[in-house]
């Protein structure tokens, strides 16, 4: 990330809530100056809620439903934090988050929504499924579609509980039992009006209506009520009220009924640097029910009130609107309006509300990226196919230009270098014994610094699993964004947090290493390694050996269209986690088997296929088939995007190749990518059944024939 000017601020927005969302988006459109902007969500999406009952009646899909919170991160310049916040240190000015170091903060906003949840009904945690929050319940009742659907309780009969029983009703058909239940009067939260055509609408579509009794206890199969009644139930649906998350009772903030107390601006009246609002927030000087509607109407005020705070200038107060509409969706495309104490119903009023909603959406996921200034002085032909610099391995130097350097400095060879430029890592003659060592650095792909750190980490660590050593001793180099010392501080806190982890896990030591600022985040490992039998290089295949990989490419694709905007949450979540895991196991499974062994980084597979070819004198047989791909990385490359070194990397291939998607990612410059190795084939079975107990997945995409016309075959 280009900083222009230092970082001074850091405002960090908990919870992915409907405010928040717009809140980066508006950011997007007009950041502050010298903040930094952090949003911890558990997932890369947020539901909307307005459209869930459409997509439970079937009506959305859910990739509809869902708000990219990748994408709005990175349109606003900020980071997200895939983690739940479970607690706040106020003194120090820390979020604490499951799994993580805790993130500093200046100043906090808390959109995190409520829950449904019924712990005090027995067997509910078991066996029911809370409305809200609203990921949970959604992937829930897809399951239950998938397992062919069954008989369905919901427990509340507001409206949410019941509009959801419509919508489970159209989904479902008319032959399997739905009922609504609730301790008392039903539908209180509408006029009479409204009320009365939902309790039609409920009769008319058979689900039945049970007042004035409770819920004692929840089975796989059954819901036990207090009158000794039992209704089949195979999903059991909480909607009862709202209820704020426990752990804002430790925070130490002013709460009502649990729910945070904010004056006027959205402020904590006990804590100047705390702001909340949706659902989580209590407006204390105008009360109001729990509503999306009231959630989008204070997006514009807390912006500008963040951005105030942070720039120590006047805050604005919020006015909530005194009346708002509702819209009732009734399982079809039919819906009900509500307002004033007037009723209205018909597909018209669907209609209205499915534009309301998409228009919604339509603002959230309409995002342009910001474009910089144009360089005062370029060449024109260098330039005209320019694209944003990409990070990890997408951001290095082309092998050919990195192999005409190299043998132009060739020099004299030391006695105790056994090898050097061109495998993975160097060889070292050290007392008799060998030692390698490797050093790898990148440019920030992801703009969180914990996470880019574990990746970095796990990656330079390749080099030396690769070659069947140990790793020893580690070297870090840093090179922060201008900041505040005290940014500088936690940022350096959580890129050690997570490279001590990662290094302390495979027993190597940190030893020291250099600290800088400068135009952006960049990371790199020095590290030695030590072997106690032979070492593997890319010069060992022979013909006859299988070609085996050990990780699906398409991360530098994925991480490309990431920072253009164009691939969803969730892909790029499935390829960090891919990143994030550790192959020091797999490594240790592969090297008793391996002929040569190298780790497919920055020059792609074809390229890393290719040296090992051209080292061992075979000729490397891809099977195009079988090669494993990242999820959503085959529709981006075959809507043509590519990483920075892309081209370099296929211009180093001479190989004539299907014109494919997955012949496209054959140069796709992988971040902590997988292993390539070559396996004799009377020991392949052995081989693949331990790197699977070492819990890695092995693929099997080729093999090696003896040499040929090309070094590299595709089929």
């Amino acid at each position: 990330m280009d900083q222009t000017l230092p970082l001074t601020r850091q405002i960090v927005l908990i919870g992915g809530g409907h405010t928040h969302a717009l809140l980066l988006r508006a950011w997007g459109m007009n950041p502050l100056p010298g903040a930094h902007l952090t949003v911890i969500n558990p997932g890369p999406t947020a539901p909307y809620t307005g459209m869930l009952p459409g997509f439970v009646a079937g009506h959305y899909t859910r990739e509809e439903l869902d708000i990219d919170l990748v994408r709005l991160s990175r349109f606003a310049g900020a980071r997200l934090i895939l983690g739940h916040a479970t607690g706040i240190d106020r003194d120090a000015r820390l979020i604490e988050v499951e799994g993580r170091p805790p993130v500093s903060y200046d100043y906090a906003s808390f959109d995190i929504g409520i829950t449904s949840d019924m712990p005090e009904i027995e067997g509910f945690q078991d066996h029911g499924v809370s409305a809200k929050p609203l990921g949970p319940f959604a992937d829930r009742w897809k399951a239950h579609l998938d397992g062919g659907a069954g008989s369905v309780a919901v427990i509340g009969g507001g409206i949410a509980g019941v509009e959801l029983a419509l919508a489970m009703r159209h989904a479902m058909g008319a032959d399997l039992p739905v009922a609504v239940i609730d301790r008392s009067e039903a539908l209180t939260g509408v006029s009479d009006a409204s009320a009365s055509k939902l309790r039609v609408a409920l009769a008319g579509a058979d689900i039945e209506l049970i007042e004035h009794s409770s819920v004692a206890r929840v089975t796989a199969t059954e819901v036990h009520l207090v009158d000794g009644r039992s209704l089949p139930s195979t999903l059991t649906v909480g909607a009862a009220g709202a209820r704020p998350y426990p752990w804002l009772g430790n925070t130490g903030l002013t709460l009502e009924d649990g729910y945070i107390a904010v004056d006027p601006t959205l402020r904590s009246p006990n804590d100047e640097r705390i702001f909340a609002t949706g659902d989580c927030a209590h407006l204390t000087a105008t009360p109001r029910p729990k509503a999306g509607v009231f959630a989008v109407r204070a997006a514009p005020i807390l912006t500008r009130n963040l951005r105030a705070a942070a720039a120590g200038t006047p805050l604005k107060p919020f006015k909530p609107q005194a009346h708002y509409l509702k819209i009732v969706s009734l399982g079809a495309k039919n819906a009900l309006a509500d307002k004033w104490g007037k009723a209205l119903q018909g597909p018209w009023v669907w209609t209205w509300k499915d534009r309301i909603d998409q228009r919604f959406m339509d603002r959230l996921n309409d995002l342009t990226p910001m474009q910089g200034p144009k360089p005062a002085v370029y060449a024109e032909e260098a330039l005209s196919d320019a694209k944003p610099l990409c990070g990890g391995c997408g951001s290095k130097v082309g092998a050919g230009v990195l192999d005409r350097v190299l043998a132009a400095q060739a020099g004299p060879v030391r006695e105790d270098v056994l090898g050097g430029a061109g495998d993975d890592a160097a060889i070292l003659s050290v007392g008799g014994a060998q030692q390698v060592l490797t050093t790898d650095h990148l440019r920030a792909f992801w703009p969180d610094p914990y996470v880019f750190a574990r990746i970095t980490a796990l990656h330079a660590m390749g080099d030396v699993w690769a070659m069947g050593a140990t790793p020893q001793a580690v070297l870090t180099h840093v090179t922060l964004p201008q900041m505040s010392p005290d940014m500088q501080e936690s940022w350096l806190s959580e890129i050690m947090a997570a490279a001590t982890e990662v290094f302390r896990t495979e027993g190597a030591a940190i030893v020291g290493g250099h600290t800088t600022m400068g135009a952006e985040l960049t990371l790199g490992f020095t590290i030695t390694g030590t072997a106690d039998g032979r070492l593997l290089t890319i010069n060992g295949a022979t013909p006859g050996d299988a070609l085996v990989l050990t990780r699906p490419i398409g991360s530098g694709t994925l991480l490309a269209a990431e920072m253009q905007l164009k691939t969803r949450g969730d892909d790029i979540c499935a390829a960090l986690d891919v990143m994030s895991t550790s192959q020091g196991a797999v490594a240790r499974a592969l090297t008793p088997f391996a002929t040569a062994m190298t780790d497919v980084t920055g020059f792609g597979l074809a390229g890393h296929a290719q040296r090992m070819a051209e080292a061992s004198d075979v000729t490397l047989v891809l099977e195009l088939g079988q090669v494993p791909v990242l999820p959503g990385a085959l529709d981006l490359a075959r809507a043509g995007v590519r990483s920075t070194i892309w081209p370099a990397n296929r211009a180093l291939v001479t190989t004539l190749l299907p014109d494919t998607p997955v012949a496209e990612l054959l140069f796709d410059p992988q971040t902590a990518g997988g292993f390539l190795a070559t396996i004799p084939t009377a020991r392949l079975d052995e081989a693949l059944k331990a790197v699977e107990a070492s819990g890695g997945t092995p693929y099997v995409i080729g093999k090696a024939e003896t040499p040929s016309e090309t070094p590299l075959k595709v089929t």
